[in-house]
């Protein structure tokens, strides 16, 4: 057995115990809840549904946290702006943060309003119902982690529920119209994401690494955009964040975080101002500008995400506790404290435990990431949200933060074949140039020659003939086909055909966002099934 043999056997048993140390914790975890819940409510009548329900909540929330968080913190840990330990760390602290202090109180028990709780017969369906999209959800999402897909969670509980409630009552439980709604939001999150990322990239690389002096550029503009990420972040956070503990309108908001934005550039412009002359005037050294604003947006866009998203995984087992409690269900149900601390180390613990595949994936699998590309992810991330909840359209979080990586990708791209239509003209020129002095010389040969009284015919014939193939060549040059050295054409073909973004990571993260809620919907009926044949007695 060689020595590269028994590297590769202590590093699969390396992983196989790492592997095996994640699945422990998360058992010990759902066992607890499982637990807890039985102290608290073995009295209760259906204790036993809410101890399997609260399983289900328990597993959702993991793998949210495995999955969905990668968005917020994967492009600062993909550009270097945070390390992958302490970008965790980060976001399980902001995630509690925001479900616990900013998650609410009152959940809807159905999901976006997709299906009719009229049509419901009774509680005992809802409470199936409830169960099997968690169950569906979370499998699914779990599916969609191991195979390295960043999803929609929002979207797989939405065909959870969908699917659930089909079983239980047939096609007209749906809604059919927010179901449109959110089909629309495959189309519209990624595209303003990456529309709005692809505008500051742009915007970024005209105002400052364009430029002669990126310095002095970068002492004018970086404050600018540091203000522009606080407005963004501070009315998000105002609108979204907050918006269980105090209503703002947009306009409010806006004003506020105006306001802070102001008073941060004018709080930060001279400690800017400072680190930029110190810097080398390189692109490399400018991006170290960006690092601080990078993690304070990874830290509120997971702030933002624990107070709205941990719904996904609590407002279910919220319903079904509200249910069996009350032995009915209602539109509108109350979070125990218990459910919501469920949610919050549930998701802390996915994303400690499975979240870092993700986190690579969206960091750095998918395009290459430095500050200044990640900054303008988080920037669109914020933006787009805003844009899309004053116009009423649905969008993932998810959607727009992969759509914000793919805009920044493919302006590079686009900038890199401008670059390589500059060479090939660059090219052109100085081969034209070098052909016509080439004939300029013959030219003068063949006149100093024509001047001596002996004259070599084959030395004429000979100069006639380069004078020839050199108006070829120009010819050639005039009409397109430029004439280059092997290793010419060899350079500009592969920096033609280089990708600055992964065909491969695209199509099968367009491919699962598409079947998300069909297959989280079938899922969920099956489960359904399953639990009716159960529990009807």
């Amino acid at each position: 057995m060689d020595l590269k043999s028994v590297a590769y056997m202590q590093k699969a048993k390396k992983a196989r115990n790492k592997t095996a140390s994640s699945i422990a914790v998360s058992l010990i975890f759902i066992v607890l809840v499982s637990y807890y819940v039985y102290l608290f409510s073995s009295q209760t009548p259906n204790y036993v549904l809410l101890m399997i329900s609260a399983v289900f909540g328990a597993y959702m929330a993991m793998n949210i946290g495995a999955n969905d968080v990668a968005n917020n913190v994967g492009p600062a840990v993909g550009s270097n702006a945070i390390s992958i330990f302490w970008a965790i760390i980060l976001a399980a602290i902001f995630e509690s943060a925001g479900a616990l202090i900013a998650g609410g109180d009152v959940v809807g028990t159905i999901k976006k309003g997709i299906i009719n709780p009229a049509l419901i017969q009774n509680a005992d369906v809802f409470i199936w119902i409830m169960m099997a999209a968690l169950l569906a959800g979370a499998l699914w999402l779990n599916l969609a982690t191991a195979l390295g897909a960043p999803v929609s969670t929002t979207h797989s509980i939405v065909g959870g529920v969908m699917g659930a409630g089909i079983a239980a009552a047939g096609w007209d439980i749906v809604n059919w119209s927010k179901m449109e709604a959110i089909v629309a939001s495959w189309v519209i999150s990624p595209l303003l994401g990456g529309l709005i990322a692809a505008g500051f990239l742009m915007f970024i690389k005209k105002t400052i690494i364009f430029k002669d002096d990126k310095k002095e550029a970068a002492k004018t503009i970086v404050p600018i955009l540091i203000a522009i990420m606080t407005w963004a972040f501070s009315t998000y956070i105002l609108l979204k964040g907050f918006k269980h503990l105090i209503k703002l309108n947009f306009l409010t908001a806006s004003v506020i975080g105006l306001g802070i934005s102001l008073f941060l550039y004018y709080l930060t412009k001279p400690s800017i101002m400072r680190a930029a002359t110190k810097l080398p005037n390189t692109r490399v050294a400018i991006n170290k500008l960006f690092n601080i604003p990078l993690i304070f947006s990874a830290a509120l866009l997971s702030f933002a995400h624990g107070a709205n998203d941990v719904a996904n995984a609590v407002g279910p087992l919220a319903a079904i506790n509200d249910a069996i409690m009350h032995s009915a269900f209602s539109a509108k149900a109350h979070i125990p404290l218990w459910v919501m601390v469920v949610g919050a180390i549930g998701i802390s613990l996915g994303l400690a435990l499975y979240g870092p595949k993700l986190i690579r994936k969206v960091g750095s699998e998918i395009t290459e990431l430095d500050q200044i590309r990640a900054f303008c992810v988080a920037m669109a991330a914020s933006i787009t949200v805003i844009i899309a909840s004053q116009l009423g359209l649905p969008v993932s979080s998810t959607h727009i933060a992969l759509g914000g990586i793919f805009g920044v990708g493919f302006l590079r791209e686009y900038l890199t074949r401008n670059e390589v239509q500059e060479i090939k003209e660059e090219i052109k020129k100085t081969h034209l140039e070098e052909q016509l002095e080439q004939l300029e010389e013959y030219k003068n040969e063949l006149e100093s020659l024509g001047k001596l009284k002996k004259v070599d015919p084959y030395l004429i014939k000979n100069l006639m003939s380069k004078i020839n193939e050199e108006k070829k060549i120009i010819n050639k040059i005039d009409a397109g086909k430029i004439h280059m050295s092997k290793i010419e054409k060899k350079a500009v073909k592969v920096v033609k055909k280089h990708e600055l973004v992964k065909r491969s990571a695209i199509k099968m993260i367009v491919a699962a966002w598409l079947i998300t809620v069909p297959a989280a919907g079938l899922l969920s009926a099956m489960f359904y099934f399953m639990l009716r044949g159960i529990l009807l007695p």
